[in-house]
């Protein structure tokens, strides 16, 4: 069933469907009244509608139910990737937002090949929301993650500091066959605290970048014995964390 992040209802237990949504809705999937959808609140709250009615720039959908079950990780993982090639963040935000991610950060890393136009800022982000919007939506999830303008490594580093837990994905650590952090952590952390992971462009972090992020007090992790590319391994952590979270529960 098509699913739409809209705003809170009306009194009157409303939810209106404008813009690129209602475009959508009506254009797209060509729906009319009567037909059902799921309507998703701010605060992630979702329930069943019916399109109750459709003009020239809105579609009115009336609440049959709300649902009760969430689709949401039962802890909020941040993804911190250092700028890479091409468009593999965009596949970065796409796959990990179907696998639960809670935020991402990308971050301007001493080995990233790509240099970040400020000019351009606004219009990339954008683009990186979207991707998370139209993925959030596929996966029937009931949050949006939030994609930040790019940090440099400075600032990623002190935002460590609002996170309950943080890791390193540290190639090294694979080499060396630690395998033990990563179920630590996981097993430590009780629903609804944050976990901040950093991830490497490609090339992986140096370590003076690895220092100055294990002073602030992030743990190096392994993903396993094989060494995996800067768009995969993200994916791996997130997979990892919903056969822990959900799959083994």
């Amino acid at each position: 069933m098509q699913r739409y992040f809209v705003n809170n209802p009306s009194e009157d237990g409303r939810f209106q469907i404008i813009g690129d949504d209602y475009h959508h809705l009506v254009r797209v999937m060509r729906m009319k009244q009567g037909d059902q959808i799921i309507c998703v609140s701010p605060n992630g709250d979702s329930a069943l509608c019916e399109i109750a009615e459709i003009t020239a720039d809105q579609a009115i959908a009336d609440i049959v139910k709300w649902n009760e079950d969430s689709p949401e990780l039962p802890i909020q993982i941040t993804i911190a990737s250092g700028l890479p090639k091409g468009d593999k963040l965009e596949l970065i935000i796409q796959k990990g937002t179907e696998l639960g991610a809670y935020g991402f950060i990308p971050f301007i890393a001493a080995r990233s090949v790509v240099k970040w136009d400020e000019k351009k800022s606004k219009k990339k982000v954008e683009r990186w929301q979207k991707i998370a919007k139209e993925a959030a939506e596929q996966s029937h999830r009931t949050k949006i993650p939030n994609v930040e303008e790019p940090f440099n490594f400075k600032e990623l580093v002190e935002l460590g500091n609002q996170f309950d837990y943080k890791l390193i994905a540290y190639e090294e650590e694979a080499r060396k066959g630690e395998a033990s952090v990563l179920v630590d952590v996981f097993s430590t952390m009780q629903p609804k605290q944050s976990l901040l992971v950093v991830f490497g462009p490609e090339g992986g972090l140096t370590e003076k970048e690895v220092a100055m992020l294990t002073e602030k007090g992030f743990l190096s992790c392994g993903l396993g014995p094989r060494i995996l590319r800067t768009e995969t391994a993200p994916l791996y952590l997130l997979s990892a964390a919903s056969y822990h979270f959900e799959l083994m529960r």
